[in-house]
C-alpha cells in the first residue's frame, strides 16, 4: 500500500499502528513555500511487517521545516527503512528528528534511517537529530546523515562538457532527490516534482 502525504495540502496522521497491513510506503513532501511542523509516530505491533517512509522537502527561501519522525518495532522480524532528502536555500531551515525504537522482544528486527540535505546559500540551515534505541540483542539497525553543498567537481564537469552553469546545478539537485522521487508510484507525479 502507497500513500503520499503533500504537507500544506493533505491531513498528515500523528500516529500510525501496523497490526494487519503487511507492506505500507509513506511519502511526505513538502513542497517550495510550505512550513510545517510534521510529528509522526508509526508502531510496528506484528512480524513480517515491512515499512518504507521517505521525504521530500524543498526549502529555496525562509520556510522552516521539521520532521519529528519516530518508528517503533513492537514485534520481531519486521523491516523498516526511511530515506529523507531535502534542499535547503535562502534563510531556510529543515531539522529531522528521527527515533528508531527496537523492544526488547522484537528479535530480528531491521532498521535503517537516513537524512540527507543540501544546503544552496551560506544561510540555509539544516540539523539532524537520528536516533536508535534498542534493547533486543539479534537486530541489523543502522542510521546516517549527511549536510552539504553541490559538488564544485560536478559542475566544473558539466561545465566542461557544455552544460550551462545554471542547467547544471538543476541537474545536480534533481540527482539529488531522485533517490526519494524514484519510489513515487505514478510517473506523473515523478515528472512533476522533478519540474517544481
Amino acid at each position: 500500500m502507497d500513500r503520499i502525504y503533500r504537507v500544506g495540502i493533505d491531513e498528515v496522521p500523528k500516529r500510525l499502528t501496523l497490526n494487519e497491513i503487511e507492506h505500507l510506503r509513506l511519502t511526505f513532501i513538502v513542497m517550495a513555500g510550505v512550513s510545517a511542523d510534521i510529528p509522526f509516530e508509526i508502531n510496528i505491533g506484528r512480524e513480517g511487517v515491512n515499512l518504507e517512509i521517505f521525504g521530500l522537502y524543498l526549502c529555496p527561501h525562509s520556510e522552516r521545516v521539521r520532521f519529528n519522525i519516530t518508528v517503533r518495532h513492537l514485534a520481531g522480524g519486521s523491516h523498516s527503512s526511511q530515506l529523507f532528502r531535502g534542499i535547503v536555500g535562502g534563510t531556510a531551515k529543515a531539522e529531522f528528528d528521527g527515533l528508531v525504537y527496537v523492544a526488547k522482544n522484537a528479535q530480528k528486527t531491521e532498521a535503517f534511517q537516513e537524512n540527507h540535505s543540501l544546503l544552496l546559500d551560506k544561510g540555509a540551515c539544516a540539523e539532524t537529530h537520528p536516533q536508535l534505541e534498542i534493547y533486543a540483542d539479534d537486530v541489523k539497525c543502522s542510521h546516517g546523515a549527511t549536510t552539504g553543498y553541490l559538488n564544485p567537481d560536478e559542475l566544473f564537469y558539466m561545465r566542461s562538457r557544455g552544460i550551462a552553469e545554471a542547467e547544471a546545478r538543476k541537474l545536480q539537485m534533481i540527482s539529488f532527490v531522485n533517490p526519494v522521487i524514484s519510489h513515487l508510484p505514478e510517473e506523473m507525479q515523478r515528472q512533476i516534482i522533478s519540474r517544481l
